[in-house]
């Protein structure tokens, strides 16, 4: 097989390591290597905050109008290479076309709100606050930014930062996964083509040496992160510490409430393509379902009938519904957690255990798996598996569902099935859950909404993208002013433009 390598990109071009270590990029379908990326040194990171720093003084005083409009190239040349994207994502990733494709499709909707960025940046102004004074403010970016993404969604995640952060005027440093790098370098290759100037956008290939040097660099103002809770409050934690603004996303133990009253066939549809997409390799995914009262049999039923039929294969092969997960690190950790629930006393309705693709016998394929009678107390409860997983547990009231949820040391995300209105509108007032769907599994916001977690999810004030984002990104200004002398001096005859 053809390998390739994938290096850095600072000040506008690709660049080696300056002292070059590199890690292989696995097609996780077929369970090979084929590519390497550079993993960067302290040396790296340097020279790319020195870039964005060099960058920042003429890009922060581009007029956001004129910001905005290479952001429109950009979404036009997204929108031309969704494709490519998407082959990108299917090939290092391993979900399936179809999965990345709107996966592509979520990032570009972030790049559509930040080109309304003359909008956003809108400041305050009040009129005779005292005799002859006036007072307005302002949202002014921070300077060099970076954001730490993770391999589940490699070309989205990074467009929930870097869009709303150099739109604001801030110049920016990616630090992608180094397990489906490549994405990285074709946004950026595009965003030089939209006609963003050097040392804007920069990425610095790595692992944890990159991620220590970003959040030790006394130029860089901010860090955004996305990745396990542990991580997060770490990076939360040192980055605080050396006085950076950070937000920190973290793990998530998603439920979907299916009470007795809930269409059984949507929630059973809602349930399959929330918890087995992507592999289960999503923050959002739902990992247990929490049946109520009456619901259970027919719930459980219906549901390992389906788990049985998912079809899993190559992200290529045009009917797959379900890919490989990432590594067969993933794959050992998601049907060793399988076995502790069997251990636990959990009952093992469909075992996703050893499973094989013919003719892809070395990918790194996990079946989907299906418990039931699982107890708080359980491992496959408590922890994120992140695989195609789906924990069955069984209460007999709403009340103790919304108990059950609120209890967990995570709050990402949370959905109930109901047709009942009085049901479904208490419920969402009294969970302890950032993100919230009726009859909705996957509710993730749309761009000019934030996105974000509460408790052991989130780490930090401020959601991601959105007007959270805009936020994240600027910091205000309060301007009182008085004039002596008003009178201007000169005349201009020509329409006002912008210049």
């Amino acid at each position: 097989m053809t390998t390739y390598q994938v290096n850095h990109y600072i000040n506008g071009e690709l660049q080696q390591s300056m002292q070059p270590r590199f890690a292989d990029i696995y097609n996780p379908a077929l369970g090979s290597v084929q590519g390497q990326v550079a993993l960067g040194s302290e040396q790296d990171v340097n020279l790319a905050v020195a870039a964005a720093a060099k960058a920042f003084p003429a890009w922060s005083n581009t007029p956001a109008l004129s910001r905005a409009r290479v952001l429109m190239a950009y979404l036009n040349l997204l929108q031309q290479h969704t494709d490519e994207f998407a082959n990108l994502l299917t090939k290092e990733h391993g979900k399936t076309l179809a999965d990345a494709k709107g996966e592509v499709a979520r990032g570009i909707e972030v790049v559509e709100f930040a080109i309304g960025i003359p909008q956003l940046l809108k400041g305050e102004y009040s009129e005779q606050i005292a005799r002859g004074i006036d007072a307005c403010s302002m949202r002014q970016p921070l300077g060099v930014v970076a954001g730490i993404t993770p391999f589940n969604f490699p070309v989205m995640v990074p467009m929930w930062m870097f869009p709303i952060a150099i739109a604001c005027g801030n110049t920016f440093i990616l630090k992608p996964s180094e397990r489906d790098p490549s994405a990285s370098l074709l946004h950026a290759k595009l965003l030089k083509q939209a006609g963003l100037p050097d040392g804007v956008f920069n990425v610095v290939q790595g692992d944890k040496t990159v991620v220590d040097a970003l959040l030790d660099h006394p130029e860089i103002q901010a860090i955004s992160f996305v990745g396990s809770t542990p991580i997060a409050q770490a990076i939360y934690a040192r980055g605080c510490a050396n006085g950076k603004r950070v937000q920190a996303l973290g793990g998530a133990k998603n439920h979907m409430v299916v009470m007795p009253d809930a269409d059984l066939e949507m929630a059973v549809d809602a349930l399959m393509g929330a918890a087995y997409g992507s592999a289960g390799e999503r923050c959002m995914a739902i990992s247990v379902a929490v049946a109520v009262g009456s619901a259970a049999d027919a719930l459980v039923d219906a549901m390992a009938a389906r788990v049985k039929s998912l079809k899993i294969n190559n992200g290529l092969v045009p009917d797959a519904e379900m890919g490989p997960v990432i590594t067969h690190a993933a794959k050992e950790r998601i049907e060793s957690l399988i076995g502790e629930g069997v251990s636990e006393g959990a009952k093992l309705v469909v075992d996703g255990r050893n499973f094989k693709v013919p003719g892809h016998e070395q990918g790194f394929f996990c079946g989907g798996s299906l418990f039931d009678h699982v107890t708080p107390e359980m491992t496959v409860y408590k922890q994120e598996i992140f695989g195609p997983v789906l924990c069955v547990v069984r209460v007999p009231d709403m009340e103790a569902a919304a108990d059950l949820i609120n209890k967990h040391e995570y709050g990402n995300g949370v959905a109930v099935f109901t047709r009942d209105g009085g049901t479904a509108r208490e419920f969402v007032r009294m969970i302890q859950v950032g993100m919230v769907g009726v009859n909705v599994p996957l509710p993730v916001p749309m761009a000019f909404h934030s996105f974000g977690g509460w408790k052991r999810s989130l780490f930090g004030d401020h959601h991601i993208y959105g007007p959270e984002g805009v936020r994240f990104y600027t910091r205000v200004k309060a301007v009182m002013q008085r004039w002596p002398d008003s009178i201007s001096k000169g005349a201009e005859f020509s329409f006002p433009q912008n210049k």
